[in-house]
């Protein structure tokens, strides 16, 4: 697929101003309003990419506050509390830019349990901001490729919603502590109990290394329990020289 052209709606949502200090030329993509300032409701961060909100700094507002300087923590999930926060400072450029265009990922349609992947997200537009923001930090943008794994599941009817919650967030802060998890996103499930989840790991071995923890052991070991079927698919991402196009496919071995 090709990356169309950034729009002026999307141009206008990477309003970042100037960091005390800083020249007023440079858009500095690292600093970002604290987590506590952006909603914690799941459906605000699983529907309305609320966690895009730590980006959209107008001209106009005073950083006053050392946190607020300092903060380098993004929200990268629907979990919004400290232990779950990937700090895009650990990251290389161009996966921290990523990342950021990540924080406006959302679905596009209702039926995202089943439908199709690729239909189901606003890729274009988290593309069109990746090009973008690389455009605003002056980085020229050199073919990479991602790691992207899908979760389609149905639960077991009268399952522990509790026990599945804490396998599941516990398992994420395993993730983040390991590092290279850019994103994490999971729905809500439909009427069947369809759901899916979906990770985009920096890497194949970012991924293999985050999945070793003790919670996500257990999380393994209650699958039976909780769900009635999993399907786990395994795909890469490709992002072309400058931004210019992108592809996610099945992952074939031999891949690094």
């Amino acid at each position: 697929m090709t990356v169309e052209t950034v729009t002026p709606a999307i141009k206008a949502s990477i309003n970042f101003g100037p960091i005390k200090g800083q020249s007023k030329t440079k858009k500095d993509l690292k600093h970002l309003r604290p987590h506590t300032h952006i909603s914690s409701n799941f459906d605000d961060l699983k529907f309305n990419a609320a966690a895009s909100l730590q980006l959209q700094w107008s001209q106009e507002e005073q950083l006053s506050t050392p946190s607020t300087i300092a903060d380098t923590r993004l929200i990268a999930s629907p979990y919004n509390d400290a232990p779950h926060l990937l700090d895009v400072e650990t990251l290389d450029t161009q996966s921290r830019l990523l990342a950021l265009a990540l924080s406006f990922f959302k679905p596009v349609r209702d039926d995202y349990a089943t439908g199709d992947y690729l239909e189901s997200f606003n890729w274009n537009e988290v593309f069109d901001l990746v090009k973008a923001f690389a455009q605003a930090e002056g980085h020229v943008w050199t073919r990479q490729s991602f790691y992207v794994v899908s979760f389609r599941s149905k639960l077991q009817p009268g399952v522990d919603n509790g026990h599945l919650h804490a396998l599941d967030a516990y398992s994420h802060q395993e993730a983040i502590a390991s590092g290279g998890l850019l994103k994490y996103w999971f729905g809500t499930k439909n009427e069947e109990r369809r759901n899916l989840a979906t990770c985009i790991w920096r890497t194949r071995e970012d991924a293999r290394l985050g999945g070793r923890g003790p919670w996500h052991a257990k999380a393994r070991a209650a699958a039976r329990e909780l769900y009635e079927s999993i399907v786990f698919s395994t795909m890469e991402l490709v992002i072309e020289d400058g931004v210019k196009s992108w592809h996610i496919g099945e992952w074939k071995d031999g891949h690094a």
